[in-house]
């Protein structure tokens, strides 16, 4: 397993865990006063700045983009179909555009919760049908493109308004079913804060193998969770065991960036450089 101990070379931003703090540039300034190398930004937040500023900044501090978020959000009603499939084209040329490694994908959990106004249904295998059949026509587009999709399975609890596919398990029964051929442009990201409760994880990462394996986030799961969105965890604050999960995908030939996603009302509450000053501490010593 890499030593993480003495520099902060493979630790990546996810831009949403100072969201609250700054914009996307400014974020960009503050990565690269404390050395941060790799982000992974918000479709959301690079909109508020500009497409073209957005790629400037990127490119002007040297970052790579371990990701960009988020793709997916596939379940709706017939009717908007065509417009989420027109938005995960988008997203494809925008990764592409910015020099992604891959696109996060949070597939989206039954169709009135995940777009409001959608029809109403409380059929979770249809969603889960739905996801598959609008995921195999975004890969076609996402490989002449040659950006890699990443399936992130979401906690069971996010399962009826953010992704019905819940485990990394199933997002690796889909990867097999449409890419048999592990060509790698179809593949997981693996966040601590919703699979590390899982009995077959260790199985699963295996089986998973290192084409599959495109990004793997950390965060930590605090007991009590007071809100199970925005309430995650600075690494070492709770109780998940993210060195053994960093071990079992680097065993697996994984060797990118560990990208810290941080939700949370009390972090987005501190000062921009507290946080990432902090992220870097926690990174040598709990990731």
């Amino acid at each position: 397993m890499r030593d993480f101990s003495s520099d902060h070379r493979w630790l990546s931003l996810n831009t949403a865990t100072v969201r609250k703090q700054g914009s996307l540039t400014e974020i960009i300034d503050a990565c690269a006063r404390h050395g941060i190398r790799a982000i992974d930004p918000w479709r959301d937040q690079v909109a508020a700045v500009g497409f073209d500023r957005a790629a400037r900044a990127v490119r002007d501090a040297g970052l790579e983009l371990s990701g960009y978020c988020r793709g997916g959000m596939f379940t709706s009603d017939a009717a908007r179909r065509t417009e989420v499939r027109d938005d995960n084209r988008r997203c494809v040329d925008e990764a592409k555009a910015l020099g992604a490694s891959s696109i996060v994908l949070v597939v989206g959990g039954l169709p009135q919760y995940s777009r409001p106004g959608s029809g109403a249904s409380k059929d979770i295998v249809a969603a889960r049908g739905q996801v598959e059949d609008a995921l195999a026509e975004m890969l076609d587009y996402a490989k002449q493109a040659k950006v890699p999709l990443a399936i992130e399975p979401l906690h069971p609890a996010y399962a009826a308004d953010r992704a019905c596919v819940n485990t990394t398990k199933q997002a690796l029964d889909i990867c097999d079913r449409l890419d048999p051929g592990r060509t790698g442009v179809l593949g997981v990201a693996l966040d601590v804060y919703h699979i590390w409760w899982d009995p077959e994880l260790t199985a699963q990462i295996a089986r998973a193998g290192q084409d599959r394996l495109l990004a793997f986030h950390v965060c930590d799961w605090l007991v009590p969770t007071k809100d199970i969105l925005n309430d995650r965890g600075m690494m070492g604050d709770g109780v998940i065991d993210i060195k053994s999960a960093r071990a079992a995908v680097e065993a697996q030939g994984y060797s990118g960036y560990s990208e810290i996603e941080i939700f949370s009302n009390d972090w987005w509450g501190r000062p921009m450089d507290e946080v990432l000053q902090t992220c870097i501490a926690r990174h040598r010593t709990v990731v």
